[in-house]
C-alpha cells in the first residue's frame, strides 16, 4: 500500500495587525508614512505645526510652499540616520504593541503557575501498562516476527486503535488555594496505533508494517508548544477547584477542558476520524495517521460529537448525537451517506444532562439511552460532584423514529441502571431489542480503590470476601442484558444472557448487522481475581472468518488472529509489535477498498 506524507501546518491564535507599513525599505508608522508619502507627491498639510526634529534643520512654524516643504523631506530622507530612526520607532511600536497584545495571557499564565501546582498521578504496579509510550512511529516499521500463517482470505487494510497516552508522562493532579482536582483515567491525549495489513498480488504474501501517531488537536499543539501541562483539570475534585478550573482555563484558552480525541476511530464515506465525545471528530490520513481538520459536517455541526455513531442499516446515513452540561442537553443527528449534508437535527428537550456514551439504531429507529449518570453545574456550585450517578433518581429507554422530534419519542421506564455501550438493537415484530452492558452503578468517575485492586493471586478468600478487601463493588460489573420494549403494550421486561459471574465490556458485533438481528457478539472479558496479568484489549471480528485481539504479555505486545468460527482453538497467527502498547479504548478495521477512497479524500484534504 502506498504511503505518503502529509506535512500539516497550523498556528493557534495569530499576529494582530499592528498597523506597520513597509515603503522604501524603511517601516514607518500611522501619521509619519500619512505625512511622508504626501510630502513626496507634493502635497501640504495646512494646520501642521512643524518642530525641530534634531537633525540639523529646524522646520518654520509658519506654513510653506509644497516646493519648500518637499525640498526639506527630500534632504531628510537623503539622510541614513532619520530612515534608521524610523525603523527603530517602527521596532519599538511593534514590540510594544505585542506586550500589550499578549499582557492578559501572561498574567493569567503567572497567575495559574503560583496558584496551581501540578503534580503526575502516580501509577500503581498492576497499572503499569496504563503509562503511556513515547515514541511516534509515523512513518512505520516493517514487521517480520509473526508465528503462524496470515490466512489466505484475510482482507486487505488497516486496523486502527484510540486510546489515552497523556503528553507529558503521566496524567495530572492540581492543588490550589481552591482545593484539588484530577484528571480521570480517561483523559489522556489520543494516541493511534495502526497495523497495515497488504498483499503482494504477485506471491499472495502478506506485508505488515506498525505505526503510532498522537491525534494532534489544537489543544495538544497549544500544549506541546508550552512544553508543560496547561490545562488544569477540571472533571473530579473539589468542587471550588473545578469551578476556578473552569473560569482559568476559559479566560487562557477560550474553553473549559482540552480536546483530546482519545476514544474511538470510525469511517464515513470514505474518510476516517478520531473522536472523543466532548468535542468535534478529526479526520486522519490512514497513510501515516497525521491529523487533519475537526469534521463539523460542512459548519452544520456546532457541538460536542458522540464517540460511537451509528451507521443506519440500508441507507447508510450516520445517526450521531452530542450532549452538553448547558441547554440543549441532547441533540440528535443524521448525517446523509455521503458525509456532505446534516440532514435532521433534534432538540430532546431532556430535563437534565445524561452522561449518555452510546446510541442505538435499528431499521426504523435511533435507541436513546437516558441514564441517571449525570453533569450538573448546578450541583457543583452547590459543592456537589459534577459528575455523579444519582441511584434514586430514574433510566428510561427512548426509541425515536429516524427523522422524529422530540414529541415523537416513546420512553419506556426501567430500573435505574448505568451503561456505556450498546451491543446492538433490532426490531422483531412490534417489539425492539435493546442489548447492552448493563452495571448498577457508574465507574466513572470511580470508585476509591484498594492498592492492590487488580492483582489478587488467588488467596483462599470467597469471590465476595476478594472483592470486598480489594474495595470493589459488584455494583461496578458490566453485563450482558438484555431490554424488550413493546411499541404496542408500552411493556418491558429484562433479562441477564450471560449471568452476573464475569464482567464484559468493550464489545463489538458484524458491523454488516448492525441495527439487525444478529447472533453472536464479542467483548473483553474483565474478571480481577484471576491470576493473569493479562488483559485482553480489543476484538474486532470479520463475520464467518476471523477476529483481531491485542493483549498484554509483560513489555511484549502481540496481536491475535483467531478464527472466529474455531473461537477456542489456538491463534492462527501472532504478530509481535515493536514496542508496548498501552491499554486502549476502541478501534476498527478499515478494509481496502475504503482505503483506496479514503486516499483520494486524502489527497483532496491533506495535500499530496
Amino acid at each position: 500500500m502506498r504511503r505518503h506524507t502529509a506535512a500539516l501546518g497550523s498556528t493557534i491564535g495569530g499576529d494582530q495587525s499592528t498597523g506597520l507599513n513597509q515603503q522604501s525599505g524603511d517601516k514607518v508608522v500611522g501619521n509619519v508614512a500619512q505625512r511622508v508619502h504626501g510630502l513626496q507627491q507634493g502635497t501640504s498639510h495646512p494646520g501642521h505645526r512643524v518642530l525641530d526634529v534634531g537633525y540639523g534643520v529646524k522646520r518654520p512654524m509658519c506654513h510653506k510652499s509644497s516646493r519648500t516643504t518637499n525640498e526639506l523631506m527630500h534632504i531628510l530622507l537623503q539622510k541614513p540616520s532619520f530612515g534608521e530612526l524610523l525603523s527603530n520607532l517602527s521596532s519599538k511600536v511593534e514590540e510594544a504593541s505585542e506586550a500589550i497584545k499578549n499582557a492578559p495571557q501572561r498574567f493569567l499564565d503567572a497567575l495559574v503557575d503560583s496558584t496551581f501546582k501540578f503534580t503526575d498521578k502516580a501509577l500503581r504496579p498492576s497499572e503499569s501498562n496504563f503509562a503511556p509510550v513515547v515514541d511516534e512511529i509515523s512513518e512505520g516499521i516493517d514487521l517480520h516476527q509473526i508465528e503462524g500463517v496470515i490466512p489466505e482470505d484475510f482482507p486487505e487494510g488497516i486496523y486502527i486503535r484510540n486510546g489515552s497516552n497523556p503528553l507529558f508522562g503521566a496524567l495530572h493532579s492540581t492543588v490550589s488555594i481552591f482545593g484539588q482536582s484530577s484528571e480521570t483515567w480517561v483523559e489522556g491525549e489520543g494516541m493511534l496505533h495502526a497495523l497495515y495489513f497488504t498483499k503482494n498480488i504477485l506471491d499472495s504474501s502478506w506485508s505488515i508494517s506498525y505505526a503510532n501517531r498522537y491525534v494532534e488537536s489544537e489543544t495538544f499543539k497549544l500544549e506541546r508548544a508550552r512544553q508543560k501541562p496547561s490545562f488544569i483539570p477540571a472533571i473530579e475534585g473539589d468542587s471550588a477547584a473545578i469551578i476556578s478550573a473552569y473560569v482559568f482555563n476559559y479566560l487562557r484558552f477560550g474553553k473549559v477542558n482540552k480536546d483530546i480525541g482519545n476514544t474511538n476511530v470510525f469511517e464515513h464515506a470514505g474518510r476516517v476520524f478520531a473522536v472523543a465525545e466532548n468535542h468535534l471528530p478529526q479526520e486522519i490520513c490512514i497513510e501515516n495517521l497525521s491529523t487533519g481538520d475537526a469534521w463539523d459536517i460542512g459548519g452544520e455541526w456546532d457541538r460536542p460529537f458522540t464517540a460511537h455513531p451509528k451507521v443506519a442499516p440500508g441507507s447508510g446515513e450516520l445517526v450521531i448525537f452530542g450532549t452538553d452540561a448547558k441547554r440543549p442537553f441532547l441533540v440528535i443527528g443524521v448525517v446523509s451517506a455521503d458525509g456532505t449534508k446534516l440532514k435532521h437535527t433534534v432538540d430532546l428537550k431532556l430535563d437534565r444532562c445524561s452522561l449518555c456514551h452510546d446510541i442505538g439504531v435499528t431499521l426504523k429507529y435511533n435507541i436513546i439511552i437516558d441514564l441517571p449518570l449525570t453533569i450538573d453545574i448546578k450541583r457543583l456550585i452547590r459543592g456537589g460532584q459534577l459528575i455523579e450517578f444519582e441511584k434514586e433518581s430514574y433510566a428510561r429507554i427512548g426509541v425515536m423514529p429516524r427523522f422524529g422530534d422530540a414529541e415523537s419519542v416513546i420512553w419506556f421506564n426501567v430500573e435505574p441502571f448505568c451503561m456505556f455501550h450498546l451491543i446492538n438493537c433490532f426490531e422483531e415484530g412490534d417489539e425492539v431489542v435493546v442489548r447492552g452492558l448493563r452495571s448498577a452503578d457508574s465507574i466513572i468517575p470511580g470508585p476509591i480503590l484498594a492498592p492492590n485492586n487488580s492483582d489478587s493471586k488467588g488467596s483462599e478468600l470467597t469471590e465476595d470476601e476478594k472483592l470486598t478487601k480489594q474495595g470493589i463493588s459488584r455494583e461496578f460489573f458490566s453485563r450482558l442484558y438484555q431490554w424488550r420494549l413493546n411499541l404496542k403494550t408500552k411493556a418491558v421486561s429484562g433479562e441477564y444472557l450471560t449471568g452476573t459471574d464475569f464482567s464484559l465490556e468493550f464489545p463489538m458485533i458484524n458491523n454488516q448487522y448492525t441495527g439487525m438481528q444478529h447472533s453472536y457478539a464479542y467483548a473483553q472479558v474483565v474478571d480481577s481475581l484471576t491470576s493473569t496479568s493479562g488483559n485482553c484489549e480489543k476484538v474486532n471480528p470479520k463475520y464467518g472468518g476471523f477476529a483481531k485481539l491485542c493483549l498484554e504479555k509483560s513489555n511484549n505486545i502481540e496481536v491475535y488472529i483467531i478464527d472466529a468460527q474455531n473461537f477456542e482453538e489456538a491463534p492462527v497467527a501472532r504478530i509481535t509489535l515493536p514496542q508496548r502498547v498501552p491499554y486502549g479504548f476502541h478501534g476498527t478495521f478499515v478494509h481496502r477498498n475504503c482505503c483506496i477512497e479514503s486516499e483520494v479524500q486524502n489527497y483532496h484534504n491533506f495535500g499530496p
